[in-house]
């Protein structure tokens, strides 16, 4: 990740996932980069791969990542929620019931 920034390269990109398939501690290592960028204010942009669950997302944007990749199953994870489905649908079958 020193050698991207150094060389001026827009994206360092940690598949965090994939990392942490093979036993190391991907969430550590993008901790590192974010943490040597800011202290030498490099311009290089961190985008964390290979993200496998909402709690990533969440979890990328806490330290700072400026991009994120995901699979579309967790973008829709992140608007869906099944108590806010079971909400949506018990609005809407008591609107049906005031509409009678």
């Amino acid at each position: 990740a020193l050698l991207v920034a150094k060389a001026g390269a827009d994206y360092c990109s940690p598949f965090i996932g994939r990392l942490d398939d093979i036993g190391q501690n991907g969430w550590e290592l993008l901790e590192e980069i974010l943490k040597i960028f800011r202290n030498y204010q490099f311009k290089t942009q961190v985008l964390a791969a290979s993200i496998r669950s909402t709690i990533h997302v969440k979890q990328a944007a806490y330290m700072g990542c400026d991009v994120v990749t995901i699979p579309f199953k967790i973008l829709e994870q992140m608007y869906r929620h099944s108590l806010t489905d079971k909400g949506i649908q018990a609005f809407l079958d008591d609107w049906q019931k005031v509409a009678k």
